[in-house]
């Protein structure tokens, strides 16, 4: 199983990114995705997740307003689109799968995900 994130990179606080993964996973359809971020010295977070037919989502209350996670089935692939980019939001960004046919819930911790991506820089300057 692959889940291959891209789209970090450096911005200006205020500014915009959007990750997206693509996932191995068949059907990609059947699992609930997200985003955990694990900034310098601290442990790794959950971002957001997103149900299997993208009706369903959720955030922490940090990234609220100003990140949007969505999917695209027809090509197994998750986003995050972020907006007002705040210093504080500096991270590696994993991409998340948890089990098969599992609520969205079980993805909001660490041990609900069963696969995870390689991971993306993204740092925003002050």
């Amino acid at each position: 199983v692959q889940l291959q994130a891209s789209g970090g990179g450096l911005v200006q606080a205020g500014g915009s990114l959007r990750l997206s993964c693509a996932a191995s996973l068949r059907p990609f359809s059947d699992y609930v995705m997200g985003w955990y971020r694990q900034a310098p010295g601290k442990e790794r977070e959950y971002v957001a997740a997103i149900s299997w037919s993208g009706g369903s989502t959720d955030y922490v209350d940090s990234v609220k307003g100003r990140f949007t996670i969505s999917r695209d089935n027809a090509k197994n692939a998750v986003n995050l689109q972020m907006n007002s980019l705040k210093p504080e939001d500096t991270a590696v960004y994993y991409c998340a799968a948890g089990e098969r046919l599992q609520a969205i819930g079980t993805i909001f911790s660490v041990t609900g995900v069963q696969y995870w991506g390689q991971g993306t820089l993204v740092t925003v300057s002050s």
